[in-house]
């Protein structure tokens, strides 16, 4: 089974780091031009384009893609979205000069509208109602309307940097993106695909969480349980001639980690230790 993977840019070494700690670690690098071998000898994984990722996936030269939804969106593929990976987070965006009339997707009725996402855009308009030439460009989109290219643009934008430095105001959200696991609509079902998922799945429901473990005087649990904001009820077990003292496991979000060992000591459990996840099977 193959699987297409973003061969360079942002998207590249965050997917190879996913697989890796997936288990799907590559036998022979990552930096080869086409093909690497994984640990798993039915696993190849295919290096590709993100943009090309989909057609890829949707011509049957591999089973699994991993890329951006918006990518995927603007190639029409008919794909299978299997999983969002919670990575390469970003916003489509309609923005205008600052200093022009364009307030609304309306204002910019029979205007031209600069952008790498023709079909995305043409759509969002279409939806819209609203009558709009669209430019296709291939890099430098937002210097477009201070040239008298286009009125407008729609562009991907993570923190608004780029657009504030271009003096441009986002009018509308088109669309939210991030990077997700695709599957070919026939290969949904194969078992291959399913370890996989899963395999993906652990990492990114291990993400933000930590493993905590401690001991309980027996008499103090049920006030220790009710401080631990954990997924489910927390694991206990005897502790070897440890009397009345247990072991308590439990995972919790990391954000809760420093409040929630504050309010442990004060129930009594020590030994508290604080470990990280690596993967997350639930």
């Amino acid at each position: 089974m193959r699987i297409a993977v973003p061969n360079k840019g942002r998207l590249h070494d965050p997917t190879i780091d996913l697989l890796e700690h997936a288990g799907l670690h590559l036998t022979d690098g990552a930096d080869r031009k086409l093909y690497a071998d994984t640990v798993d000898p039915d696993v190849t994984v295919l290096f590709a384009r993100a943009a090309d990722i989909p057609e890829y996936v949707a011509d049957g030269a591999a089973e699994l893609g991993i890329t951006g939804l918006d990518q995927q969106r603007e190639s029409g593929t008919d794909l299978t979205d299997l999983l969002d990976l919670e990575f390469g987070q970003c916003r489509l965006v309609l923005a205008a000069p600052e200093e022009s009339a364009v307030e609304s997707v309306a204002d910019l009725e029979g205007g031209t509208v600069a952008t790498e996402f023709p079909r995305i855009t043409r759509e969002f308009f279409a939806e819209q109602g609203v009558d709009v030439s669209v430019a296709e460009v291939s890099g430098a989109t937002e210097l477009t309307p201070h040239v008298d290219i286009a009125d407008a643009i729609v562009d991907i934008t993570s923190t608004g940097t780029t657009l504030r430095m271009n003096r441009l105001a986002v009018v509308e959200e088109v669309m939210a993106s991030s990077v997700r696991l695709f599957a070919h609509p026939d290969a949904v079902d194969g078992e291959k695909v399913e370890q996989v998922r899963t395999a993906l799945q652990s990492v990114v429901s291990a993400k933000g969480k930590r493993y905590l473990m401690m001991n309980v005087p027996e008499e103090r649990l049920e006030a220790v349980e009710a401080v631990i904001p954990g997924l489910g009820g927390p694991t206990v077990m005897d502790v070897a001639n440890g009397g009345d003292t247990l072991a308590v496991h439990v995972v919790v979000d990391e954000r809760d980690v420093f409040e929630t060992i504050a309010k442990l000591r004060e129930e009594g459990a020590s030994g508290i230790l604080v470990t990280e996840i690596e993967r997350l099977v639930e």
